[in-house]
């Protein structure tokens, strides 16, 4: 039986203004001591999902400088199937701002998805000595 919490944040569709970057499914060993996947697992692969847009629009490495913003709606649970769907909000002359979400399908709600977390993640374009560099202006 699903409870009252979660059929409030199913998700009537998947965002279509946003590109699914990754999918992935967490097993036992993300768990916390609760028994949900460990938020710091869940920060991890948004993490990873986030560097998807930048990476391709600076042509090289970046990396993460800043999180503004990180909110967890509902659990992660083991074998959920979790798509991560982002964009990208700024382009500066060195960095790159995107909003990822994410979306967990549940074993018992096949064909729904909850919306479980969103963050908002700045990125930095990176040399191979790991100094910023310029975005170029064709990106």
């Amino acid at each position: 039986m699903t409870d009252p919490e979660t059929l409030r944040t199913i998700a009537p569709s998947l965002p279509d203004d946003k590109e699914l970057v990754l999918r992935v499914i967490p097993m036992p060993g993300d768990t916390n001591g609760n028994g949900d996947i460990f938020g710091g697992w869940v920060m991890a692969q948004v993490d990873l999902a986030g560097s998807v847009l930048p990476a391709r629009l600076s042509q090289g490495r970046v990396a993460t400088v800043a999180v503004k913003e990180f909110i967890f709606k509902q659990p992660v649970r083991v074998g959920d199937i979790l798509s991560f769907f982002a964009s990208v909000t700024r382009v500066g002359n060195t960095s790159i701002t995107v909003d990822v979400e994410v979306f967990a399908e549940r074993m018992s709600l096949q064909g729904q998805h909850i919306k479980v977390t969103d963050a908002t993640l700045t990125y930095v374009a990176i040399d191979e000595h790991g100094h910023s560099r310029a975005i170029s202006k064709k990106a």
